[in-house]
């Protein structure tokens, strides 16, 4: 259905009344039940109006019902429905969730869609929205085109399921998330359903979810290299299959930036992408600031792309990025300076190469570089101030002061800079190595190193040298022999200043985001014309002077909430100056909170300590301890997951628990212990 010129000026008069069904039932075709809470306007089944899907496992009748009921009211008080279901096998739904991203979960949310578009209150139309898990799963349903789907907005999602994810990152196993996500999930996942909706079946209906459940790390543990299992469900398979417009959104603290970018690049429809500063949240509430107004924005791409309104959405740049300006380096900040630039396309004209090569000791711009080569036995801990993968805005998300990891790595640094450059976009390191074992990894970083000697970090970016050939095979390193390997580099946007310079450091550790080799070993970066830093310097472009500004941040009705638990979370580093190891503790979210509408009280504990003994790569290990509950008075159940990740040369050892409790009584445990041939990881 298409808006005439009076139905879009509706968008601008007053919200309508909205109306909330907290449970339907999906009926799938093996029987299973998808639990889905539904915000309409009042006068929907007389107005019929678009539907908005986010699907997603994290519970809607409380883990995420807050965040839910401010979208909800927002886009039902702006003309849509707004639908957010429980996947199979979470949550109020039945069935067992076996993994991430399968067949049969797009399966069952193409019946979700369907099942949307035929309401009688829609018009037959339905978008997706989501962050994370939600924003993976829009783009995967535009990639297979149900005619239904007319728009999705991933936000912090991402295209390639392997290289782009919390599993491996340029192929070398993820020590900082791979385990700890692993281990959240068989928490969260395995929390019974609510007997207010399900009824008196809810026990019985949570052991067999309990029965069901199995780690998720081991498929992908299981699955060293870019197969087929990870290729199932990367709709960068396939970019001609994205029929359907997209509005792609990541954020600069966040992990799954890039995803913008290649969509931008390869998607050929109506396409805008949007990356701010922000971490894994949603643009309206993102840290850090500014905020914007982006639920305004998601009704003018939901309008434009579902109802079929001329309202110029796609109309502006396909490309709005976020410019950081220079900053010390901090654990967090609660505002990055800087402004929005605008740009017509991906690859961009006002985007260069801007390459250095490295001599053996500067970076130059021009000119012959020294010939030479520097040696690297690389410390373990190397790694320890970056900060995380994947941040949310929380202390310590962000990379500190990068001098003691300089100094643990071989660094070139530019002459001071002669002007101010910016960076725009991913990069790429072109280097020719040595190595003295075959199997090894390679870490870069790139860093703003200001007058006062503080260094901040722009980017980085990581290779598992096995897979300098491709992510799909393993290609040991010949012991001694000058290779020639391209590392790329995360994308960014910051603008350097003059009279500071910019460091390349290089090191073949980089704990924990990467899974350490299985022995120590020297690494040597041959200097001269073929080793070569590439970064993507922009120009000012007339776009960024006629930008449209953002609004102010807009959103709906949250769930009224109540905090019974304070304690804030955190990280900590402690070296053993005996015993040379090292602990790093991260405290992800402490959280308790009762939801007033149904009393029901949310707590979580969720701590993950990686451990490494300096020199001993094989002492590496990571464990997990994710306790979490549900609580109102007549109902008192809690999960708690626990793992330890370890390995020796020739394989990885991961032990996972799961216990479930009602009241005082465990209800159920069990342990499972998997060992994984490492395959040059």
């Amino acid at each position: 259905m298409s808006l005439s010129q009076s139905d879009e000026l509706q968008r601008d008069e007053p919200p309508r009344t909205v109306r909330v069904i907290d449970n339907e039932w999906i009926e799938l075709p093996d029987g299973v039940r998808l639990a889905i809470r539904l915000w309409l306007p009042e006068d929907a089944e007389t107005r019929p109006v678009s539907a908005i899907l986010d699907s997603v496992p994290y519970r809607k009748s409380d883990g995420t019902a807050i965040g839910d009921a401010a979208w909800g009211t927002y886009f039902a008080a702006r003309g849509f429905a707004f639908a957010r279901v429980d996947l199979r096998g979470s949550g109020d739904s039945s069935g067992i969730l076996e993994d991430e991203y399968t067949e049969q979960e797009q399966r069952d949310v193409e019946r979700v869609i369907a099942w949307l578009s035929e309401r009688s209150w829609c018009t037959g139309a339905v978008g997706m929205i989501g962050v994370s898990w939600g924003g993976f799963a829009a783009l995967q349903m535009a990639a297979r085109h149900p005619q239904q789907l007319r728009g999705v907005v991933p936000i912090h999602g991402s295209d390639d399921r392997y290289a782009d994810d919390v599993h491996y990152i340029g192929g070398c196993v993820s020590c900082m998330d791979m385990s700890q996500w692993a281990t959240s999930m068989l928490g969260y996942l395995n929390q019974p359903p609510d007997p207010q909706v399900v009824g008196g079946g809810w026990r019985q209906a949570w052991l067999e979810r309990l029965e069901g459940a199995k780690p998720f790390i081991e498929p992908w543990l299981t699955h060293q290299r870019r197969d087929a299992y990870w290729q199932q469900a990367s709709a960068c398979e396939d970019y001609g299959a994205i029929q359907c417009p997209v509005f792609a959104v990541g954020g600069w603290s966040d992990g799954y930036r890039d995803m913008v970018f290649r969509i931008v690049e390869h998607v050929s429809g109506p396409v805008r992408g949007l990356i701010g500063p922000w971490g894994h949240r949603s643009p309206e509430d993102g840290l850090p600031r500014p905020a914007i107004g982006f639920l305004q924005e998601c009704v003018r791409f939901f309008a434009a792309s579902l109802d079929g309104a001329a309202n110029g959405f796609f109309d502006e740049p396909r490309l709005i990025s976020y410019m950081q300006e220079p900053v010390a380096p901090a654990g967090s900040y609660a505002e990055r300076p800087g402004r929005w630039v605008a740009d017509p396309s991906w690859p961009s004209p006002a985007v260069s190469a801007w390459k250095h090569t490295l001599g053996t000791a500067s970076l130059h711009a021009g000119g012959e570089p020294a010939i030479g080569a520097r040696s690297l036995r690389g410390l373990q801990a190397t790694g320890a101030d970056g900060g995380v993968w994947c941040g949310e805005g929380a202390p310590a998300d962000s990379a500190l002061d990068q001098r003691p990891d300089d100094g643990a790595s071989l660094c070139w640094d530019t002459d001071p800079l002669a002007e101010r450059v910016e960076l725009l976009g991913p990069g790429e390191a072109t280097l020719e190595l040595s190595v003295d074992r075959p199997w090894g990894l390679v870490a870069i970083r790139v860093c703003d190193v200001a007058p006062d000697g503080s260094s901040t970090l722009i980017a980085r970016g990581l290779l598992n040298l096995s897979r300098r050939e491709g992510h799909d095979r393993t290609v040991p390193m010949p012991v001694g022999q000058p290779v020639l390997v391209a590392v790329p580099l995360q994308s960014t946007a910051y603008a350097i200043p003059s009279g500071h310079r910019i460091r390349l450091a290089v090191s073949n550790t980089y704990w924990p985001m990467a899974w350490p080799s299985p022995e120590p070993s020297t690494l040597t970066v041959h200097c001269g014309p073929r080793s070569v830093l590439s970064l993507p310097r922009r120009r000012p472009s007339p776009l960024d002077t006629h930008l449209r500004p953002f609004a102010a941040p807009e959103t709906g009705t949250a769930l009224e909430s109540e905090p019974t638990m304070v304690r804030k979370g955190g990280r900590r580093l402690r070296r053993d100056l005996a015993t040379r190891e090292v602990e790093l503790e991260f405290d992800w979210r402490p959280t308790g909170t009762r939801i007033v509408a149904t009393g029901t009280e949310l707590r979580e504990e969720n701590v993950t300590r990686y451990r490494i003994v300096e020199g001993e790569p094989l002492s590496a290990g990571v464990f997990c301890d994710v306790d979490v509950s549900l609580a109102r008075p007549g109902w008192n159940v809690r999960t708690r997951a626990t793992s330890t990740m370890t390995s020796d040369a020739e394989r990885f050892v991961v032990t996972s628990t799961l216990e479930a409790f009602e009241g005082t009584a465990r209800v159920h445990a069990r342990t499972w212990t998997h060992r994984f041939p490492r395959d040059g990881t």
